[in-house]
């Protein structure tokens, strides 16, 4: 059985929001997708791309979950911590995590999302479980879990953590994840695409949502060729995502669309 690789998908961003004041954008972005378990037992390869390791563009698990360093296993070992105490126990198979790396050192990763399947033998090494990890400005971190996902599919979790002051913390997030594989290599192949879309809901207006956004891209291995390919053309890229947050800000400001405070962040780092 070939071991799963290293991704790197290139493709776009899309944010349209539909009430109170019509608003959207797109532009191109790249994103790693990472299969954090079989990372973490391969031994590192001399000249190749790893995780953990300083370069142009660049990966290290403190940016995710709780922080804790390899010593203390990780984020693979934040992972298992969270799903365990969510009572999921069978999500022992691969972890494929979808984020930003960090380009010339600086990263900032406003939601990222680790597809959690069961192991091989179990169902079929099916997907069990989506953890969400989302980030705002303010430095601080939540994260949702979906359970029992399945790609095409609508997810539905409370809104509970700050992001946006242009949306209040209230109602709720419908997500939706799909994966196209092309070819008998798949996303080894360079031939899969995968999308996950997240929509707002503030309960205002019933099923009629605030903001609709997506990010999706074209799956290929992560090789010298392709992160040359993603410095060379987006060489300020996790830059340019916090610059991109706070243009638009603006020009919802502009626009007068309804401001809100930043609450407290919710007492539980984790919710269902």
């Amino acid at each position: 059985m070939n071991q799963p690789v290293p991704l790197i998908a290139f493709g776009q961003v899309r944010h349209t929001r539909l009430r109170p004041r019509r608003h959207a954008f797109a532009y191109p972005t790249y994103f790693l997708m990472l299969p954090l378990r079989s990372l973490h037992r391969q031994a590192p390869r001399p000249g190749q791309w790893d995780i953990n390791r300083p370069g142009p563009l660049s990966f290290f698990e403190t940016d995710h979950g709780d922080g804790r360093g390899l010593e203390q296993g990780g984020a693979i070992a934040w992972l298992d911590e969270v799903l365990r105490r969510e009572g999921i126990h069978d999500a022992t198979g691969e972890a494929w995590l979808h984020t930003y790396p960090r380009v010339l050192g600086y990263t900032f990763k406003p939601v990222s999302f680790w597809y959690c399947h069961r192991a091989a033998d179990d169902q079929g090494g099916g997907l069990r479980a989506i953890v969400v990890e989302v980030n705002n400005t303010f430095g601080e971190r939540h994260c949702y879990v979906l359970d029992a996902p399945r790609y095409g599919v609508e997810q539905r979790a409370d809104k509970v953590f700050h992001v946006s002051p242009f949306n209040p913390v209230q109602g709720h997030y419908r997500f939706r994840f799909m994966r196209c594989e092309h070819g008998e290599q798949g996303g080894q192949g360079g031939l899969a695409r995968t999308v996950a879309r997240v929509d707002f809901y503030d309960d205002d207006v019933a099923d009629t949502p605030v903001l609709q956004t997506s990010v999706s891209g074209t799956l290929q291995p992560i090789t010298p060729a392709a992160l040359r390919r993603a410095v060379w053309r987006h060489p300020a890229m996790t830059l340019g995502v916090v610059l991109h947050i706070h243009v638009q800000a603006l020009r919802l400001w502009l626009k007068k669309v309804p401001f809100f405070r930043k609450p407290a962040p919710p007492q539980t780092f984790v919710s269902r």
